[in-house]
């Protein structure tokens, strides 16, 4: 079993989420021993090239976007003869997309915090207190699950199979959600107010769904069918611009089927 309170990690490819996770790491007592990046400023620990094997390591954390993912296992093939774990950290890709190093003789996993990122510095700090998916081999599992622990993570397990689906939920739980909101301030700018005045409402919102389900938190003119004043919305969003307009009937569209109100969709043009 790794130590809890010592990791060796190399980070390869350090962006948003292998930044905010190197930082972390190391402000929870791991030791950085390699970073692989493109970029000429290393922050983390010392820069490595792909003419050398990796360092000696419990685990190699590959943070690339996730059409490189497949790409850089292949580069690592032969290099990791003294670092036993590999670990991608997309919530879409299979554990299997490191593939090429399992052959290798590397366990292979998967470990996707279930957090935002927008940054290094509110990542790092964000990672705690998160949910953060694992899977693959057994090694690489055991291994994840000691740096999620130590990080104030709470792991949880999931099969390759889940995770598009899994993915796909996390995307509309935070990117639909910004959409909305990024709607909802076109609207208010037109109006001169601040979307600040929505927040307790997105906040009691958010705690209905949690606390009773989506069902009887939605709320409003759509799920009452009420038709003329959600024409009335169709038409402000409209006036705003054609974009905005546009977003605001797909969201419509949207609320309205998940609150069984399809039939009224006609009625609204």
């Amino acid at each position: 079993m790794p130590d809890p309170d010592g990791l060796r990690l190399i980070v390869i490819g350090p962006g948003r989420a292998g930044g905010s996770l190197a930082r972390a790491s190391l402000a929870a007592g791991h030791e950085i021993v390699g970073i692989l990046s493109r970029s000429a400023t290393v922050e983390y620990g010392p820069p490595l090239t792909w003419d050398d094997p990796l360092p000696e390591a419990d685990l190699a954390l590959i943070t690339v976007k996730d059409e490189a993912v497949t790409e850089v296992a292949e580069r690592l093939v032969g290099k990791m003869t003294a670092v036993p774990v590999a670990a991608h950290v997309s919530g879409f890709l299979p554990v299997t997309a490191l593939s090429v190093l399992a052959d290798d003789g590397v366990a292979i996993g998967g470990f996707h915090p279930l957090q935002t990122l927008p940054d290094v510095e509110r990542g790092a700090t964000a990672l705690r207190g998160s949910f953060v998916a694992v899977g693959g081999d057994p090694l690489a599992v055991d291994t994840l699950r000691v740096l999620a622990v130590s990080l104030g993570m709470e792991p949880f397990d999931i099969e390759d199979s889940a995770r598009p689906a899994y993915h796909a939920a996390a995307a509309a739980s935070a990117n639909f959600v910004v959409t909305s909101l990024a709607v909802a301030g076109d609207l208010l700018d037109s109006a001169d107010l601040d979307l600040a005045v929505m927040r307790p409402l997105v906040e009691r919102v958010v705690a209905n769904v949690f606390e009773g389900g989506a069902g009887p938190a939605l709320t409003g003119p759509i799920a009452r069918g009420d038709i003329e004043t959600v024409i009335g919305h169709l038409t402000a969003a409209r006036e705003v611009s054609e974009s905005v307009g546009k977003q605001f009937g797909l969201l419509a569209e949207a609320t309205a089927i998940r609150a069984g109100r399809e039939e009224d969709l006609k009625r609204w043009k």
